[in-house]
């Protein structure tokens, strides 16, 4: 079982900058793909960014690339999201998402098997 959580959520006007963390549990978190995802009102869930077992390579939406980075520590058993130039369409609860049974990264819900509860941010314009 791989429990997540995230944290780093709140309020920032556009322009600002973000940095939400994932912290997980398990045993082998450098064997999973991470993800983040992110879930607007009223719409449905849309992958963020995901990243490698070993953080060399990631994988960005088309409106988040340039603006937010995914990165991870695997020592520590975290994963971060910097975002930056937040824009109010980037207003939604963000999850962690973790895969432990695939090498490939992958950008779809179904890829991932484990989720944390979600964080808030906020943009305002």
């Amino acid at each position: 079982q791989v429990q997540l959580a995230e944290s780093g959520g709140g309020l920032v006007q556009a322009g600002g900058s973000l940095r939400l963390s994932c912290a997980a549990s398990g045993r082998t978190f450098g064997r999973y793909v991470m993800g983040w995802f992110r879930q607007a009102p009223g719409k449905e869930r849309e992958f963020v960014a995901a990243i490698s077992w070993v953080g060399k390579s990631s994988y960005y939406a088309d409106s988040v690339k340039g603006r937010f980075t995914i990165s991870r520590d695997n020592a520590k058993k975290t994963v971060a999201l910097q975002m930056s130039s937040l824009k109010p369409e980037d207003t939604a609860v963000y999850y962690c998402a973790a895969d432990s049974g695939r090498l490939q990264v992958g950008q779809t819900i179904q890829d991932y098997d484990y989720w944390g509860q979600g964080t808030q941010v906020t943009v305002s314009s």
